[in-house]
């Protein structure tokens, strides 16, 4: 039945998923060459446009077919689909279709360019598309087509709302060719929908929620994992084979917001674990941070920002001999000693509340800076998590024991087939190459965009930024423009906010505390005089849509008040204006105290243009600001690339006690 999905190494059977082999050195420089003569050639847009032309002569007679001969259709393409597979012509039919039946159900006929995605996704590669450009509708045209083969597809995009909210909005699409879907997210809990869900022809889920539930799949199956094991013990209990298990293999996945995914995502391993039956050390931890808090920065520890690290110097480790002389035996062995040590350090100084975590009900829950959501039951690990509880005054949390661990680089390869679809991918077109085998293909636009670029500013002082910024909210408020002004933390939307509400402008905030009013707040973003200040979570996949008199005013005035870690994330929050053709601008309003620059800078240039831009002398801020932003972001690739290498090292030195997931 997957024939047609394979990649070298793919196992079949009851559980089919794909065996990522390591690459020599030979076979990676091939592999890069290969790359590269990828994004120097126009081959593929170009096969997407003659695609097209042969879904159009295949829609020519659909309009004139009624619901009963529609139907007919559908059967008998599903069958061929079955027994021929993904074959260019079949596909073109299928797609023809589906553009159809979209038509009909909900009144969106899907545009040439996004039919040029459609066919980008279905042939395994990574589709550019211009925020607004309705990726949803377009995953519409692959999902469908692969299920009628009988391929069990994965949609798998940013966060739960985008699930619940593409999944009930193209679901009547999917009815119409008899087709399941299914929505896992982290409120299901019970293993059985779960398993329903993901039995289902199409299941929209989040890239956490299926990684983790692939490692609950590993540990049920234990060493069973070659195509005779999963027969036999399908043998065993029924057709339903192991009832633990909650997927049906690693099929297709179309990702949605790929880059987020495959590489924001990707820079910190996936770590199943449960809670070990013991008494939580408070003690300990409380000792830790009594600890930490009589050491001095700069004389006993360096804080190392950019690596989100704390050194120990010499000064520092003879006082923690001193001071940990009368202390019991626990204390007394200066590697764990120095470990918890330097953990209570950068629960001090590192993380922050209302940035990295907020306090909710009693519990420490963490942001995810690239989203600005909350990263539900996730924790950090050796002791940080239980750290920053007692700094918070919360219960501790049992400590984690590991039960099974994988990174999104090896998760994603698993598939039998991959693609994905966002509107930032260039930057990082080389590393999606090289590590998962995905070409970006730039998809145009269906209408010409009039999004226009402000000019930055930079101010030497944050006081300065803010002022700046409620100054042009009030101006732009008064021309009736609707406005977004995007915030990198929680407590920078807070701050902002009482800003606003003392120079009296109405305003809504979106941020991890209002996640649950998220539909109701962009709903209303996009009216005449509104504003809206939002977290990273308007960022991606939210669609604001222009009010009556809006576009007239100039549409949509987004506003960043800091630069991202990463450029595709300032284009994303960019990307909210100017959607389909309408009208939009954006601007950035910095300043030389953001964080950013605090944690990509070297300490001394740091102090040096802090001072200069006090002194009103000119330190090219934007320069500045643009530096540091290409500094991060070579060292979060130098991250994943660590991670990647990490993870084969430890697969070939543990190979012997069988599969590492």
């Amino acid at each position: 039945m997957y024939s047609h999905a394979l990649r070298p190494g793919a196992t079949l059977g009851s559980y089919p998923e794909n065996e990522p082999a390591p690459r020599g050195k030979m076979d990676q420089s091939i592999h890069t060459v290969s790359g590269l003569a990828h994004r120097l050639s126009n081959r593929s847009l170009y096969r997407a446009k003659r695609f097209v032309s042969q879904v159009d002569a295949c829609s020519k007679q659909l309009h004139t077919l009624d619901d009963g001969a529609f139907d007919q259709m559908v059967l008998a393409l599903r069958q061929s689909l079955v027994h021929q597979g993904l074959q260019e012509p079949l596909a073109a039919q299928s797609f023809a279709m589906v553009r159809e039946a979209a038509q009909r159900v909900l009144e969106m006929r899907h545009y040439d360019t996004q039919i040029m995605g459609g066919w980008v996704l279905l042939n395994g590669m990574l589709a550019e598309m211009e925020t607004g450009d309705g990726k949803t509708l377009v995953a519409t045209l692959p999902a469908c087509t692969a299920a009628l083969a009988g391929i069990p597809v994965h949609i798998v995009t940013a966060n739960d709302y985008l699930v619940e909210r593409d999944a009930e909005l193209m679901a009547p699409v999917f009815h119409m060719f008899g087709l399941t879907v299914g929505t896992v997210t982290e409120t299901i809990a019970d293993p059985n929908q779960r398993r329903q869900a993901y039995g289902c022809d199409i299941t929209y889920c989040t890239s956490k929620q299926v990684a983790f539930d692939y490692l609950r799949d590993r540990v049920a199956l234990g060493q069973r994992r070659s195509r005779l094991d999963r027969q036999l013990d399908q043998l065993s209990v029924g057709d339903g084979g192991n009832r633990q298990v909650l997927l049906r293999g690693l099929c297709f996945a179309i990702v949605d917001e790929a880059d987020s995914v495959l590489i924001d995502q990707a820079r910190t391993p996936l770590i199943l674990s449960q809670s070990v039956a013991e008494a939580p050390q408070l003690q300990i931890y409380q000792g830790a941070l009594d600890l930490a808090t009589q050491l001095k920065n700069q004389r006993d520890f360096e804080v190392r920002r950019r690596h989100r690290e704390v050194e120990l110097t010499r000064s520092g480790n003879a006082r923690l001999d001193k001071e940990c002389s009368d202390l019991s035996d626990l204390w007394q062995d200066q590697r764990r000693r120095d470990t918890l040590i330097q953990q209570a350090l950068c629960a001090l100084h590192i993380y922050h509340k209302d940035r990295d975590y907020l306090v909710h009900d009693g519990k420490v829950q963490i942001i995810d800076s690239n989203t600005g959501r909350i990263l539900p039951d996730h924790s950090w690990e050796l002791g940080l998590q239980q750290l920053i509880e007692v700094k918070e005054g919360c219960d501790i949390t049992p400590r984690k024991q590991t039960l099974a661990r994988t990174s999104y680089q090896r998760f994603f390869r698993r598939y039998l087939r991959l693609s994905g679809m966002t509107g930032t991918a260039i930057e990082v077109a080389r590393e999606l190459w090289s590590l998962y085998a995905l070409q970006v293909v730039r998809v145009p636009t269906h209408r010409p965009l009039r999004r226009l670029q402000g000019t930055d500013q930079v101010h030497a002082t944050a006081n300065a930024k803010w002022a700046a910024v409620v100054a042009r909210v009030k101006q732009l408020h008064a021309g009736g423009q609707a406005v977004l002004l995007g915030t990198r933390s929680v407590a920078a939307s807070e701050h902002l906010s009482k800003l606003l509400a003392d120079a009296g402008l109405r305003h809504e905030v979106l941020n991890a505390r209002q996640d649950r009013r998220e539909a109701e707040i962009i709903a209303n973003a996009g009216t005449r005089s509104a504003i809206t200040v939002a977290t990273n979570m308007a960022g991606r996949g939210t669609d604001i849509r222009l009010g009556p008199g809006v576009a007239a005013s100039g549409g949509l005035h987004v506003i960043a008040t800091e630069r991202n870690e990463a450029r595709r994330i300032d284009r994303q929050l960019f990307g909210r204006c100017g959607r389909q053709g309408d009208p939009g601008c954006f601007e950035v309003n910095a300043s030389l105290e953001d964080e950013l620059l605090a944690a990509a800078l070297p300490c001394t240039i740091l102090k040096i243009t802090r001072y200069l831009g006090r002194q009103d002398l000119p330190v090219g801020g934007r320069m500045i600001i643009n530096l540091a932003q290409r500094i991060t972001e070579r060292r979060d690739a130098r991250l994943r690339r660590h991670l990647v290498k990490f993870d084969e090292q430890t697969r070939q030195m543990l190979a012997f006690t069988g599969p590492l997931e």
